[in-house]
């Protein structure tokens, strides 16, 4: 038997539960994992609220973690036991000690990424990384803008862009965190709810607007979002921190410049292995190369994961945050 956080019904951070489950051996095509770490993401809360919809209930949560293969079943190639590994998008379930994945979702660290380091890039990073080079591959000399620049997703993002020669516009919720965003690539950092983002993007841009913007925020962002684009620009809305978007109107995309629209998701990104992997390994090369530093700017106890999401969802974070289980 193994700990696990699970939820038998959805809810809030209280439907949150640290309890005794069974550890299955793996099957044919799955590895045996060990967490030594595992990270938070907002996807979490959306699956604990009952916004994406689980397979069944109870469940455990959670999409991403590293740490060592302890048993292999009897097809698997991909990896072999002792491996340092780390996966996101794996199946739901990275809320415990250990657990069985289909082991072409796992991915082997290389020897200059720790196992904490890992769990809180995984998802995050690998969501920067088909952003910025898949979905709008971004060029040198363009300015774009990232919502949310100072969560995991953003601070790596302007950090990469900036890599790539990019002028990054972020927003931000607080004084604390715009600093947060400047350390880390931003060029301009706008408040949410105090800035006029189209006004203050039409005078940074001096009319040009933007060619790309990347919304995790959703609901509150996305009309304000649309105004800041150029002709011909493209909306990725690729979270709902504030709720989901409402049913949009397409007309709405013509009116504004022939908009393009996209809502992608990571899954789809890797679904093939040879992706997750290409995926995996680019990230890993901008982080071993010093360009994207990747910063764990809150560390919990797995057993109090409540605590974590309730200062997810109060925007307390910074950064990526791990469970230690």
């Amino acid at each position: 038997m193994i700990h696990a956080i699970r939820i038998h019904e959805h809810g809030g951070p209280e439907k949150m539960i640290w309890e005794e489950v069974p550890l299955p051996a793996p099957k044919p095509d799955e590895a045996l994992v060990r967490h030594s770490a595992i990270g938070l993401n907002y996807i979490d809360v959306y699956f604990r609220t009952g916004l994406y919809k689980l397979p069944s209930l109870p469940a455990t949560l959670g999409m991403e973690a590293a740490g060592v293969v302890e048993a292999v079943g009897s097809e698997v190639t991909e990896v072999a036991v002792g491996d340092r590994v780390a996966y996101a998008m794996a199946p739901i379930g990275a809320y415990a000690q250990a657990r069985t994945v289909k082991a072409d979702r796992l991915v082997k660290l290389p020897d200059g990424i720790d196992d904490r380091t890992a769990a809180g890039m995984m998802l995050q990073g690998m969501t920067a990384q088909y952003l910025l080079r898949r979905t709008f591959p971004v060029k040198a000399g363009q300015t774009i803008l990232v919502h949310a620049a100072a969560g995991g997703v953003g601070l790596i993002m302007c950090q990469w862009a900036k890599q790539l020669g990019c002028t990054v516009i972020g927003t931000v919720s607080t004084e604390e965190k715009a600093a947060l965003a400047l350390a880390h690539g931003a060029d301009h950092v706008l408040l949410s709810g105090r800035d006029d983002l189209p006004s203050r993007v039409k005078e940074i841009t001096q009319g040009a607007m933007l060619p790309v913007v990347y919304d995790s925020v959703g609901k509150d962002t996305f009309a304000a979002s649309l105004d800041c684009l150029a002709p011909l620009g493209m909306m990725v809305s690729y979270g709902n921190a504030s709720g989901a978007v409402p049913p949009v109107d397409i007309g709405i995309l013509a009116a504004k410049g022939s908009l393009f629209l996209t809502r992608p998701t990571l899954a789809t990104y890797t679904a093939r292995h040879d992706d997750l992997v290409a995926t995996a390994n680019d990230l890993f090369s901008v982080v071993l190369s010093g360009a994207v530093k990747i910063e764990v700017n809150q560390t919990y106890a797995l057993k109090d994961a409540a605590e974590a999401h309730r200062a997810l969802e109060a925007r307390r974070t910074t950064g990526s945050t791990i469970f230690l289980p």
